[in-house]
């Protein structure tokens, strides 16, 4: 999934911090070169590109991942906060922040299309993409948690397993792993697949804390960053989309 389209980089460049002699608002070589440390919070050399300040940011920013590209927003909007020249207006500024917000989504795995759902899942993985791109990351981690607990409710209850009062994810998990056919049937490699079905429980007995404690489904005093929330998201997604692909195999 792309990030920040041409055209929104040359609305950051030109229409947001401003270009004067074809060099990017009051960045010098030098400051240019410091602003992704002291702004972004990334290890970017500018001067491993040819050209003016605007020609490498462009560059710079063009080639990023959409993670990245948000950080770097980000830091445009810190360094050049709405109001400090009259290019940088607070319409200017929401749209920058609707710029961030796509990056951020981008940044995530796409959330799949299942075969196996229910009101629930889908409810949730709704709200999820509704929340990546109004919040953020961060506050779509307990709609995806939940969409992937449904999920595996479901395919159990599809396919007969019983299960506890209140199961966890793990515990579905490995009701599945143990009973399903298709997760029995994983071919000429099946030794590195039973590895990484492994890992995989080992991912989603980590995702349950990190939800309760590091996500709003509480009132938790500190909430995961945006980079870890992108982990946590991608994984449950990259869960998701493994599962329902092999479970819908004849």
């Amino acid at each position: 999934m792309p990030g920040i389209s041409r055209r929104d980089i040359s609305f950051v460049v030109n229409r947001y911090i401003g270009v004067s002699g074809g060099y990017l608002g009051d960045f010098s070589y030098r400051t240019h070169a410091e602003f992704y440390g002291e702004y972004c919070e990334l290890c970017i050399d500018p001067n491993q590109y040819e050209g003016t300040t605007r020609e490498r940011f462009t560059q710079i920013l063009s080639e990023a991942t959409p993670r990245i590209q948000a950080r770097i927003l980000a830091g445009v909007l810190d360094k050049y906060p709405v109001g400090s020249s009259a290019l940088r207006s607070p319409e200017a500024g929401d749209h920058i922040r609707t710029i961030i917000e796509t990056c951020l989504v981008a940044a995530a795995v796409e959330a799949p299309e299942l075969a196996t759902t229910s009101e629930v899942v889908a409810r949730a993985i709704d709200d999820a993409e509704t929340l990546m791109r109004v919040n953020g990351p961060t506050s779509a981690v307990d709609r995806v948690h939940t969409a992937l607990h449904g999920y595996l409710k479901a395919v159990c209850a599809q396919a007969g397993y019983s299960y506890s009062t209140d199961p966890s994810i793990l515990d579905l998990f490995k009701i599945l792993k143990r009973d399903h056919p298709n997760l029995q049937a994983l071919g000429a490699h099946k030794g590195p697949i039973v590895q990484v079905l492994r890992a995989l429980g080992s991912v989603m007995d980590a995702l349950n804390p990190a939800r309760n404690r590091g996500s709003v489904a509480h009132p938790n005093d500190e909430l995961l960053d945006e980079d870890e929330a992108i982990l946590f998201i991608n994984a449950a997604r990259t869960v998701l989309q493994f599962l329902d692909a092999k479970l819908r195999e004849k």
